[in-house]
């Protein structure tokens, strides 16, 4: 009975705040008090008992009582955190005023008028009080860092969200300060080596703090990308160096009439006076290690043991998901850029990346995150992943879309962390978990924004000499893959995945297709023997592409072949004795390089190629295998993401040096370095499948409605005589053909003579060939490595924020908010 009498009290209170036709004081502590008498309201019925109608009505028509309420709310979190939490009533009531706020600060957010409420300074809060000094304007502390620095206090709270350290008695001023602070880290790993005992109720309590945190950092959401420079979210604040954390102007003119802020009353003198005068200097150490080491510390149950997870449950999943949300949002640069100074110039040593030392980044996080190159925090990433693709025998992960950010924000943050993954023999233990996720999720709609992000970390790693040659190491886990079974190297796997994402993966992969060719090319030069299957798949795509109406069919069709010839040409130059496959797969095919040499390009030449891509399947390449997207089932949401950037934007050119060093070229020609279409370059990828969620995107072509038409959709684009002459006059072709030349009359004249049918004979031939001295002079080697820019920061800033929003649906957080990072629909 004491239980709903309690929520009815509650319920009773959140009518009241809308029908009240005067404002309610802010000193009528016992009004407000009923929103947290009841510490058994938990998550689910906090978001029951206050609906997301009530919450806009009071907005809307009473916004003085739901300013009252954030402040009240706000200064009894801040209340409990600097009384230590130490009684269970404390607990819960620091729990209800969480709730609350995780549930409320989604419609201020989405409201433009509300957006400097948090902003807004609390008179007699200076930060100068607290040194007795004058109480200055430029001192006023917002409401915002009274909230965060509340969060951050209660996640290191002694027997709420740590162990308690202390034998007995309670904390001073004093004791306090001889407490080492790495004890309060939650996990052992960076900065603390001693593993702290395991408590569930520390955890649940943690996910409930790390739920607002997510919220105040979910600001983002709700403006339109990119976001505006002037935009500081709520969150960033726990983030920013002590100097540059300013308070926000107060509500604008046309913000809804609410009171001046009512003081908190929250005494300055906290635990350790130090915290209330620069706050990120001592939080942030502490929330960047917990959280990094939760995550690479995390070991999901039946890992090593084969089906151990169907007899134990996990209870740190939740708590590791989380952590590593608010990781991967923390990370987040101010306004997307990647932080000054963390891409140093190409080089094939760490040494030339310390020589490159500039002002560390405004975020700390990210700051710290660019220190780390350690053996842990490769192992946390790669580990959590290999659990997915073992047959039934271990336990999913699920957030395995977060994991795979947390790896790309370190290679692209921390090149010493990219140095030391490549020359490590790791770098592989991340392929494997990629490849597969590529090849599961390849004819799902649903999940283009995991295809997107696995072929972005591959793209940036085929960057970089010591990943092409890591990938010589022989293939020898078999995972858990439908692809045909071959003795070889990862080389081979890797090759043999593509190939099938592109044949039979769906038509929203095209725009990935110049991305997937692109790696292939970058790692040839070092690919010093592949398998006979991998040799045929890459000899199955060149006749895919070489067709006549697939080439004249788009405008940027032709530069897959560039590709793909320039890929056969460094493996034909620097790696000819050891793939003799290779070379005898193209002996085999070599009718369809003569056909692409001799390409016809008069108007009747082309005008029956159009008339073949009629008649063909409206696919672009039209394969065996290919089949259409799965669609989305009913029930979920998706959201549409930004779009991809092209391949010119997305990498830069270099050539390797004698000496091995990469030294950055001019893009001199465009053939080299091919751009995407723009109707191709504006599809949106998407996320993959998270429970019954769904992140989805539309292609342009899909969307006339939303998008206006071009004048590439008026007049629709057809190819010239001239056009096609322009490019096929580029074609990369000497190499193969000198080959051909050379080897076809040899190679047919021991078939007439020893009557071989066997290719067993002609492979030992080819092995023990040569073509030194007949083939053109050895062109360089050109390397496309990735390039930060703002459509590739924008793209991860919204694929992040829409996995975020998908994965917290207990309680459904933003649901039904009016979000504009992203659009969502309902099937």
């Amino acid at each position: 009975m004491g239980n709903s009498d309690s929520r009815l009290n509650f319920r009773k209170a959140v009518i009241q705040l809308t029908t009240k036709t005067q404002p309610v004081e802010a000193t009528d502590d016992a009004f407000w008090a009923q929103f947290w008498a009841d510490t058994s309201t938990s998550v689910q019925d906090m978001f029951a008992l206050v609906p997301a109608a009530e919450i806009r009505a009071v907005r809307e028509e009473s916004p003085s009582n739901l300013a009252t309420l954030c402040y009240k709310a706000v200064e009894k979190l801040a209340q409990t955190a600097d009384s230590g939490c130490r009684s269970v009533r404390e607990q819960q009531v620091a729990l209800s005023c969480s709730r609350l706020l995780t549930r409320v600060l989604p419609y201020i957010f989405e409201d433009p008028d509300w957006r400097g409420f948090f902003w807004a300074t609390v008179p007699g809060a200076g930060r100068a009080g607290a040194d007795g000094g004058d109480d200055e304007d430029d001192g006023a502390r917002p409401l915002a860092e009274f909230l965060l620095l509340a969060i951050a206090d209660l996640l290191f709270c002694p027997d709420f969200t740590v162990q308690n350290h202390r034998r007995g008695g309670p904390d001073s001023a004093e004791d306090i300060q001889s407490v080492d602070s790495c004890e309060h880290i939650w996990e052992a790993g960076v900065g603390f080596a001693q593993p702290p005992p395991l408590n569930y109720t520390h955890d649940l309590n943690r996910v409930e703090l790390l739920k607002l945190l997510l919220t105040c950092f979910s600001e983002a959401m709700y403006l339109p990308p990119p976001p505006t420079p002037n935009s500081q979210p709520l969150g960033q604040l726990l983030l920013l160096r002590p100097q540059q954390v300013r308070p926000r102007p107060a509500l604008p003119r046309s913000a809804p009439p609410c009171p001046a802020p009512p003081t908190c009353g929250v005494s300055l003198r906290r635990r350790n006076v130090r915290l209330a005068l620069t706050p990120s200097l001592l939080i942030a150490p502490l929330s960047f290690t917990s959280l990094l080491n939760a995550v690479c510390a995390y070991d999901p149950v039946g890992y090593g043991i084969p089906y151990n997870h169907l007899l134990f449950s996990d209870s740190r999943e939740r708590l590791v998901g989380h952590a590593l949300q608010a990781l991967i949002v923390t990370l987040e640069t101010e306004g997307g850029a990647s932080p000054p100074g963390h891409a140093p110039e190409p080089s094939d040593s760490p040494a030339a990346a310390d020589e490159q030392e500039s002002v560390g980044p405004d975020n700390l996080f990210v700051n710290y995150l660019s220190r780390i190159h350690r053996e842990e925090v490769l192992l946390g990433c790669c580990e959590p992943l290999t659990q997915t693709y073992l047959p039934n025998s271990t336990k999913k992960i699920q957030f395995h879309q977060e994991l795979l950010v947390l790896f790309w924000k370190l290679c692209d943050f921390n090149k010493k962390f990219l140095f030391f993954v490549l020359k490590s023999s790791h770098a592989l233990d991340i392929l494997l978990p990629i490849l597969y996720y590529l090849n599961e999720a390849r004819s799902d709609q649903s999940r283009v924004g995991l295809m997107h992000i696995g072929v972005f970390i591959l793209l940036l790693l085929s960057g970089e000499r010591n990943f092409g040659v890591r990938l010589n190491k022989p293939y020898t886990e078999r995972v858990s893959m439908d692809v045909p079974v071959f003795t070889g190297t990862h080389a081979d796997l890797l090759i043999i995945v593509f190939h099938r994402i592109i044949t039979s993966g769906h038509q929203r992969l095209q725009p990935l297709f110049d991305c997937l060719l692109t790696i292939v090319v970058n790692v040839s030069p070092y690919l010093k023997s592949l398998s006979m299957v991998a040799a045929n798949k890459l000899l199955h795509l060149v006749e895919a592409f070489s067709t006549p109406w697939f080439l004249v069919s788009a405008p940027q069709n032709h530069h897959l072949i560039f590709f793909l010839l320039e890929a056969f040409n460094n493996l034909i130059q620097y790696q000819f004795d050891g793939n003799s496959n290779l070379v005898y797969a193209i002996i085999r095919k070599r009718a369809v390089f003569h056909q692409l040499a001799n390409l016809h390009c008069d108007p009747p030449s082309l005008q029956r190629a159009l008339q073949r891509k009629k008649r063909s399947p409206d696919r672009t390449v039209s394969m065996e295998a290919s089949r259409p997207a799965v669609l989305a089932g009913p029930g979920t949401i998706n959201t549409s993401l930004a779009a991809t950037p092209g391949i010119d934007k997305l990498t830069e050119q270099a050539q390797v040096s004698q000496d091995g060093t990469m030294v950055s070229v001019q893009q001199a020609d465009p053939v080299e370095a091919p751009p995407i279409h723009p109707e191709a370059s504006d599809t949106e990828p998407h996320s993959g499948r998270e429970t019954e969620d769904v992140l989805d995107m539309e292609t342009e072509t899909e969307l006339p409605r939303k998008r206006p038409s071009s004048a590439s959709s008026t007049n629709p684009w057809v190819p010239t005589p001239e056009w096609v002459l322009s490019w096929k006059v580029k074609l990369p072709l000497q190499t193969i053909m000198r080959l051909l030349q050379v080897l076809v009359p040899q190679v047919e004249k021991i078939c007439i003579d020893k009557g071989l049918t066997d290719e067993s004979e002609i492979l030992k031939f080819l092995q023990h060939g040569t073509l030194v001295g007949l083939l053109p002079v050895p062109h360089p080697i050109l390397i496309r490595k990735y390039q930060a820019n703002a459509g590739t920061s924008t793209w991860f800033r919204t694929y992040m924020w829409g996995v975020v929003y998908l994965r917290n649906v207990d309680p459904p957080i933003w649901y039904d908010t009016d979000v504009r990072l992203f659009e969502i629909q309902r099937v």
